[in-house]
């Protein structure tokens, strides 16, 4: 085999890989892309917090004694909602 050969057959080779790499990188960047786009478990849209009341009036309660009450809180967005931290009642004395 000749020189030439060689060196036009090392040519080919490098391309062939250089190719293959491009095209397994394309391969990725596409799959990013698309883990990015739809890789969201919550489907996408946008939450919406709605609370019935906000603000409870029990009047004036003595020390000690014990009050109930319920809230009722709903989604009223598109999307998941989801608590980073554990809700919490702020209690306001004179409101």
């Amino acid at each position: 085999m000749s020189k030439k050969s060689k060196n036009r057959r090392r040519s080919q080779k490098k391309s062939m890989n250089l190719l293959i790499l491009m095209i397994g990188g394309g391969a990725l960047v596409i799959a990013a892309a698309l883990i990015a786009a739809f890789g969201n478990s919550d489907g996408g849209g946008t939450p919406a917090l709605v609370v019935d009341q906000q603000v409870i009036d029990y009047g004036e309660v003595k020390f000690n004694t014990e009050k109930s009450f319920t809230i009722k809180v709903t989604n009223a967005g598109d999307g998941a909602l989801r608590f980073k931290e554990k809700p919490y009642i702020e209690v306001r004395e004179g409101c």
